[in-house]
């Protein structure tokens, strides 16, 4: 099956599983994948209760309750995607962007899923300082990561990989049963410091409409996904 139409026929899917299990699905969801990254980009998600709950300063309670049921959609996704692709998936990451009724779902697998696009065609974006911007913020937040890569995945979708990000009081935190809490802290703080203190769009030379963020506390792993107009 050509890569579009399968990428086309998972995004259905995902509209659906996120339906069944929220009661509501995006108005839209649109796969997108290069490297070892499936990346879904969601539009159109809120139902009434959050509304509610953010209106009245409860956007924590929305982000939790988001991630307890997006556990239940992500271990439905995964056996599909990992037979439909042929490779063992490695994380899943997820992010809402409230504001703009917004959201990001990421896979990452093992190995490259589909031949590797060439970020120099159709664009001249250097790597390197989106690399070098990124280590920049993330030493204001907690400290440099160990390791960052970028990745081009479709013209107006970057992905950022950072490993070994965590400090060792998140590291005791997470030990001690606090890590939806320090999820919900980490993604505020780090997202109003990308969106205040980045140079993103002097680096992309394009408006950058959405930054998600997302960990994986038990690998020490984080995605960052730019999202530019």
């Amino acid at each position: 099956m050509p890569l579009q139409q399968k990428l086309m026929e998972i995004s259905s899917l995902t509209s659906k599983l996120l339906r069944k299990n929220f009661g509501r699905g995006p108005v839209s969801c649109f796969a997108f994948a290069n490297y070892r990254f499936l990346v879904f980009y969601i539009r159109g998600f809120m139902s009434p209760l959050e509304s509610t709950l953010l209106e009245h300063g409860n956007g924590d309670n929305v982000d939790i309750s988001r991630s307890i049921v997006m556990n239940t959609v992500i271990n439905q996704l995964k056996g599909i995607l990992e037979l439909e692709f042929e490779q063992d998936i490695a994380s899943f990451y997820h992010d809402w962007n409230y504001s703009q009724n917004t959201g990001m779902i990421t896979v990452e697998f093992e190995n490259e899923i589909t031949q590797i696009v060439d970020p120099n065609q159709g664009t001249n974006i250097e790597m390197k300082p989106l690399i070098d911007e990124v280590d920049r913020i993330s030493i204001l937040v907690q400290k440099k990561p160990e390791k960052t890569e970028a990745y081009f995945i479709s013209p107006k979708i970057y992905l950022v990989k950072r490993d070994g990000i965590l400090v060792r009081i998140e590291k005791a935190l997470i030990a001690k049963g606090f890590e939806q809490t320090l999820m919900v802290t980490k993604d505020e703080l780090e997202k109003s410091y990308l969106h205040r203190d980045g140079r993103f769009e002097e680096i992309f030379r394009d408006s950058v409409v959405d930054i998600f963020v997302d960990w994986d506390f038990n690998e020490d792993k984080s995605i960052i996904c730019f999202v530019l107009k």
